[in-house]
C-alpha cells in the first residue's frame, strides 16, 4: 500500500533534518535527497513495525494543516509499504552456530553450504515453503 505522509524539513548547517508529524520520527541526512531517504526508510522502518503489532497506520495529515517553523518546509514523502516490507524481508541476517569441531570438518571437506542447509532445515521444522521473491 502506497502513501505519502507531510515532513517537516529543516534546514542544518551539514545539511537537513527531517520530522514526520505522524510518526515518532526525527531523521537527518547531509543533503535534502538524503534527508527525504531517510524519512522515507525510517517511515517504512516503524509502518511495517505497526503492521506487525496489528496496530493501524496513522491517516497522513493534511499537509495544509502541518504547524512549523519559519525557514522550516512541508514536503509529501511517498512510502510503499508492501514494496518496503518485501524489500526489508529479503535482506540476511547473521547468526552465530555452534557445530561440534568434527562436523564442522566434515562439512568444510565436502564443500557443504552450511548456510544453506541450515535454511532448508528450518523451513521443513518450521513447514514454511519458499516465499515469492
Amino acid at each position: 500500500m502506497k502513501t505519502a505522509y507531510p515532513v517537516i524539513f529543516t534546514k542544518l548547517d551539514d545539511g537537513y533534518a527531517a520530522h514526520a508529524p505522524d510518526f515518532p520520527l526525527d531523521t537527518q541526512g547531509d543533503n535534502l535527497t538524503a534527508a527525504i531517504e531517510m524519512a522515507r526508510d525510517a517511515i517504512g522502518i516503524i509502518g511495517i513495525d505497526m503492521e506487525d503489532e496489528n496496530k493501524s497506520l496513522p491517516t497522513p495529515s493534511n499537509p495544509g494543516s502541518v504547524t512549523y517553523e519559519t525557514g522550516e518546509f512541508v514536503s509529501m514523502v511517498d512510502v510503499d509499504f508492501t514494496e518496503y516490507r518485501r524489500a526489508n524481508e529479503r535482506r540476511t541476517v547473521r547468526r552465530n552456530v555452534s557445530l561440534p569441531s568434527w562436523l564442522n570438518t566434515e562439512a568444510e571437506k565436502a564443500g557443504v553450504n552450511v548456510s544453506a542447509i541450515l535454511q532448508t532445515a528450518l523451513k521443513q521444522e518450521l513447514h514454511i515453503n519458499d516465499r515469492a521473491q
